[in-house]
């Protein structure tokens, strides 16, 4: 039995499967991993932009490299992201808790989708707290306002910000009580995020979960967490799961 196989198995025998989603599945949608060599922290120091300390002293200056980031929101979704929602649609996927801010899974049709790191789709006002689509609002301006004068703010988390509460609660009681769960192009480095796989594995008084990690190169889950490691790119090793378990039904 290969891994596919061996993911195929697991995932059709599991009650619940849950997929965690790094920036290893939206490269391949064209958008550079923030801590890769051509990414944003290799040409913006990340503690001068990334902190939410430094977007409230100088957001003028944060937004330009913010413009670049969502310049990255018109990017499509790939096959991985493809496979996801079909997953989704087969009825053996329960949720994807993502780290990602680019919507691709929505995109791609996924409706389950918790967003761990918040969403830069969306704008908000760090005076009232209304909302705007970031499509309309003119980002050009130093820094972008809303009507009642307060800067406006991308609804993701900066360094510094709290995890949405929601999206915690939901992603530590996905974690907890799944029984598989596809850990996807995260190198699982950045805390609390990083923990959620861990949580598979630490229960107390019932069988523990299964980790398959899908990545191209080897991270911190690889010999500790994961149950085994599919190398390779999510676009092309989950439609092969995707396939595999379409084949394994009709036989």
């Amino acid at each position: 039995m290969n891994l596919i196989q061996r993911a195929v198995r697991d995932i059709l025998t599991a009650d619940t499967a849950v997929a965690f989603t790094g920036a290893g599945i939206s490269t391949e949608s064209g958008i550079p991993d923030f801590r890769s060599r051509n990414g944003l922290w290799s040409r913006y120091d990340i503690y001068e932009y990334g902190h939410i300390d430094s977007f409230r002293r100088d957001p003028a200056k944060v937004w330009n490299m913010l413009r670049e980031m969502l310049s990255l929101l018109e990017a499509r979704p790939n096959p991985a992201h493809h496979a996801l929602a079909e997953l989704e649609d087969m009825g053996l996927l329960e949720a994807v808790v993502t780290q990602n801010v680019d919507s691709l899974h929505q995109a791609a049709g996924s409706r389950r989708v918790v967003e761990f790191h918040g969403n830069f789709g969306r704008l908000m006002c760090t005076g009232c707290g209304r909302r705007f689509d970031v499509r309309e609002v003119d980002i050009t301006a130093a820094p972008p306002c809303c009507p009642c004068g307060g800067v406006l703010k991308p609804d993701g988390v900066f360094f510094g910000e709290p995890i949405p509460p929601e999206a915690y609660r939901d992603a530590v009681s996905l974690a907890a009580s799944c029984d598989v769960m596809l850990v996807i192009g995260t190198s699982a480095a950045v805390a609390p995020a990083s923990q959620l796989p861990h949580l598979v594995k630490e229960r107390s008084g019932r069988r523990q979960g299964t980790v398959i990690e899908i990545n191209r190169q080897p991270t911190a889950l690889t010999d500790s967490v994961a149950d085994y490691t599919i190398q390779g790119k999510a676009g092309e090793v989950l439609p092969r799961i995707v396939e595999e378990i379409k084949a394994t039904r009709q036989r």
